[in-house]
């Protein structure tokens, strides 16, 4: 097989959204497309869609060897039998072993890991992060995710779980996590939990400017209705924004003195409000960290909201025992 003239299709399956894309091995996509999870359809009705979705990504292939399916999925999930394994964002999947499922239904191989390992990878091969040796990424988005690589080796643990940086306890009194415990970094610093706190000022009273946002339905707002606010200069948008963004920082510097990356890299649609939210959160974790990690560069990641789709990409850039023991 030609590795040169080699496709992939390349999956970023989400609690909200699936999107696929057919990609070379340099991460160029040659098509792409999109459709809603609805989760709450169903385990059944998701891997339909997602089937479905597949084979029309991979339809232009033609003659072209397609080595693969690559998928980055929520978490936790155990890469070496491709195994989901209860993500709180996929009600209902407990166990589901989707490689499997999806080999017998596809008749090819697929290869996954929860997003947040998938996003370094593509971080490390196509964006921010490439010729890193040492690579820390955080996605805080609806959820808060993230991903290492310590001496140029990606960091699995026990059946994959490592990296699970959302779930570190950052207020122990906190509000309650999807996951079921309570003050986790992604209750208090995620997209969702920035929503929360915007919705319950709409309740409260305390701004005109986001309860026009949301049409007075506060079940209706997102965090992007709070920046927006914020941009639009609401002290209290503002005010949840950067208390969201010190938690972040916290989260962060805790994660610098355990593994000492050479950069940081934050993405998601959070990071999408720039320095409106990293500011902060640079500033609170200089302010946390021993001198020896403060000259490590926090950036916004590169690849946007394709980060997902090139790291599963990224995926057939390792031999297979690579994948399985995560060497880079």
């Amino acid at each position: 097989m030609d590795q040169a003239d080699a496709l992939v299709v390349a999956v970023d399956l989400g609690g909200t959204q699936i999107r696929g894309a057919l990609s070379d091995l340099q991460g160029h996509f040659l098509k792409r497309m999109a459709c809603a999870t609805e989760a709450e359809q169903g385990r059944e009705a998701v891997l339909d869609r997602l089937v479905d979705l597949i084979q029309q990504v991979r339809a232009p292939a033609g003659t072209r060897p397609c080595l693969g399916v690559g998928i980055g999925s929520p978490g936790p999930v155990d890469p070496k039998s491709g195994t989901i394994l209860s993500p709180p964002n996929l009600p209902g999947w407990h166990h589901v072993p989707l490689r499997g499922i999806l080999e017998e239904r596809l008749g090819m191989p697929v290869r996954m890991a929860n997003d947040g390992n998938v996003a370094v990878l593509g971080e490390w091969a196509f964006g921010a992060g490439q010729n890193c040796q040492n690579l820390l990424y955080v996605t805080i988005s609806t959820g808060v995710g993230g991903g290492i690589i310590s001496d140029g080796r990606l960091i699995l643990g026990r059946q994959g779980l490592a990296g699970e940086v959302g779930h570190m306890t950052l207020k122990p009194d906190g509000p309650r996590c999807n996951c079921g415990n309570y003050g986790c970094w992604e209750a208090l610093s995620s997209g969702t939990a920035i929503a929360r706190e915007g919705a319950a000022a709409v309740r409260e009273g305390r701004s005109e400017i986001l309860a026009e946002l949301c049409q007075g339905q506060p079940e209706q707002l997102a965090a992007k209705h709070v920046g927006q606010a914020a941009e639009q200069g609401e002290q209290v948008a503002a005010a949840i924004i950067r208390q969201a963004a010190v938690y972040a920082g916290i989260g962060v510097a805790n994660l610098l003195h355990l593994f000492s990356p050479e950069l940081v890299l934050i993405g998601g649609g959070v990071s999408n409000m720039g320095e409106m939210f990293l500011g902060p959160l640079r500033q609170t974790a200089q302010e946390r960290l021993m001198p020896a990690y403060q000259d490590v560069p926090i950036r916004r990641a590169a690849l946007g909201a394709d980060v997902g789709l090139q790291g599963a990409v990224a995926l057939f850039l390792l031999t297979e025992e690579a994948a399985w023991k995560g060497s880079l």
